[in-house]
């Protein structure tokens, strides 16, 4: 049998399979693709993890370095007032020194020298947000509707009506103190005030954060007080304000005394001159915020903590009122309160265990809250205008 001549494959042919090829190379380049990145990805979420954890211990000892040196100076000057009695480079004071290859840089800020939240009133908040050059009537209508948010029973004086349980995901002013400044966002007009259009912080937020604190102490300490905070609680001028500044700084007409630090409110009325109020201020220190950075090459470690010595300030325990609740009679009360006891231990009671704990060992300060690293917030980095 004779075979005829064989005829080549149609170009139409050979194009396709080169087509298919060149797709599924295609596909396996980008699969490849994907899994290196997500590969690459959990190997440097291991390796920072790692590296965390090296310097978390480095971090803990400076802490525990830092709260035996505040603790000298408590006992021995009756109280923690500012640095300028001269603990504001415990690590430096205590000789103390990080392993080789890092660097440990301590922070130290009075949060007592801000307004509590808990003790608040309707002037103080008003004051505040006329600092911030808000108009007069803006300024009460914003106290008048965070005091609403905080207080149980609370009574506008503004023209404001807040319809929480018209929302989409009803809900109730809890009638408690704040814990959370997020809960800006949840408080008719305050959220328009306090974030921009897309929901984010705005400067306003951040100074809110910079003069307020969240938690419990009886009066603001002069001694850590900004400038709104003087104003506010004190009623103090800018003239005033900035005497008060030149003498805990040690400037102007009291550059030859060097820093000082209030320890009565007389040399505070003495100092800011005629005018204002004293009283509202004290010069202990009851919370304070230690934040530890330590660094190895490119990484980085951040550690925020707050710490109140015996006898100050406390976390916000105030349980939420329920509306519903509230309208009940004592007795049901009384007998829901019984039963809540039951319940498991809350974040308040667990808080209230450690410090009793504390107590027991004989530990000189309560730690009131404990921030790690992406944990702790940050306003946004200041751009600046041309």
């Amino acid at each position: 049998m004779v075979t005829g001549p064989q005829h080549p494959r149609p170009a139409p042919l050979r194009s396709s399979v080169i087509v298919i090829v060149l797709v599924v190379l295609l596909f396996t380049a980008a699969a490849l693709t994907a899994f290196v990145e997500k590969a690459g990805n959990d190997l440097l979420v291991d390796v920072r993890a790692t590296e965390a954890h090296r310097l978390r211990q480095e971090a803990f000892s400076a802490l525990e370095v830092t709260l035996a040196v505040l603790e000298d100076f408590r006992t021995a000057d009756n109280g923690l007032h500012s640095p300028a009695e001269g603990w504001g480079t415990p690590l430096a004071w205590a000789g103390w020194n990080p392993s080789e290859g890092r660097t440990v840089e301590v922070s130290l800020r009075d949060e007592s020298g801000k307004i509590p939240l808990a003790h608040a009133d309707m002037t103080t908040l008003t004051n505040l947000f006329e600092t911030w050059q808000l108009p007069p009537a803006d300024a009460g209508r914003l106290a008048d509707a965070v005091l609403g948010w905080m207080r149980p029973g609370y009574v506008y004086t503004s023209t404001i009506t807040p319809d929480y349980d018209q929302d989409a995901v009803p809900y109730a002013e809890p009638q408690r103190a704040m814990r959370s400044f997020s809960e800006l966002a949840a408080i008719d007009d305050a959220r328009e005030v306090f974030f921009d259009e897309n929901g984010q912080p705005n400067d306003l937020y951040w100074r809110f954060v910079d003069d307020c604190s969240l938690f419990t102490f009886s009066v603001p300490n002069v001694n850590g007080a900004n400038a709104d905070v003087l104003s506010a609680v004190g009623q103090y001028t800018p003239v005033q304000r900035q005497h008060v500044a030149d003498y805990l700084e040690g400037r102007g007409q009291f550059a030859q005394q060097g820093a000082q630090w209030f320890q009565n409110s007389t040399t505070l009325a003495s100092v800011a001159g005629l005018g204002g109020n004293a009283a509202p201020f004290g010069v202990t220190i009851t919370a304070l915020r230690i934040t530890i950075t330590v660094r190895e090459g490119s990484s980085r470690y951040r550690l925020s903590t707050v710490v109140a010595p015996q006898g100050g300030a406390v976390l916000n325990t105030t349980i939420a009122t329920n509306a519903t609740s509230a309208a009940s009679t004592t007795s049901a009360s009384t007998t829901a309160s019984v039963t809540n006891t039951a319940q498991p231990a809350s974040t308040a009671s667990t808080a209230a265990a450690a410090a009793a704990a504390s107590q027991s060992i004989n530990y000189p300060f309560t730690v009131l809250e404990m921030l790690e690293d992406d944990e702790i917030p940050q306003p946004p980095p200041v751009v600046p205008t041309l």
